[in-house]
Formats: C-alpha cells, sequence, structure tokens
C-alpha cells in the first residue's frame, strides 16, 4: 500500500511502459475540465445579461409611463387654457353656432 502511494506521487504511472492510456485519460479527463469551465461561464454571463436587460426594461417602462401621464396632464382642458391665457386668447363667452349653407344651383 506504501509503494502505491509512493508510486503515485512520484509520477510512475505517466513515465512507465503502458502509460500511454493514463495520459489518453488525463488529456480526456482536462478537456472536460475546461469545457465545463467554459460553458459555467458563459452561462454566468447570461445571467448577467438577462438581469441587465431587465433593469432596462424596467427604467423604459417607467419613462413610457411618466410620459403617458405628462402626456394625459397636457391633454386637459384646463392645462390648454391656461397655456392659451398667457399667450392671450381667452375662452369664447358664447358658444359656437353650426352655419348652414343651402345648396344653391
Amino acid at each position: 500500500m506504501k509503494k502505491n502511494i509512493y508510486s503515485i506521487l512520484r509520477g510512475k504511472f505517466l513515465v512507465s511502459d503502458d502509460s500511454f492510456k493514463n495520459w489518453r485519460v488525463i488529456i480526456f479527463i482536462s478537456v472536460l475540465a475546461i469545457v465545463m469551465i467554459a460553458s459555467s461561464h458563459s452561462a454566468d454571463q447570461k445571467v448577467y445579461e438577462i438581469a441587465r436587460l431587465k433593469n432596462e426594461a424596467k427604467e423604459l417602462r417607467s419613462a413610457f409611463v411618466d410620459g403617458r401621464g405628462k402626456l394625459m396632464r397636457m391633454k386637459k382642458e384646463s392645462h390648454i387654457e391656461n397655456v392659451m391665457k398667457e399667450k392671450g386668447i381667452v375662452i369664447s363667452e358664447n358658444p359656437p353656432q353650426k352655419i348652414k349653407v343651402k345648396k344653391q344651383n
């Protein structure tokens, strides 16, 4: 048992006559480890990108709601009346009358 541990620690399994099989397994495991690390990094990047896009969507949605509210306030008759008073235009006291034109041949 003690000999086996020392032979593993010294790396005799890498330089012995049948070491080609051992090297193939080591290289295969190393490639799998590299692929696993790369895929986990890629998944982490995608998670961060999704979180960033969600925050951006929330900000855009709040800007849209704010703009829509501002537009609704600007369309109110009272707001338009105040803006027109500043320009010197006031609301007519007489309601509008419909003008009917009879077609003459």
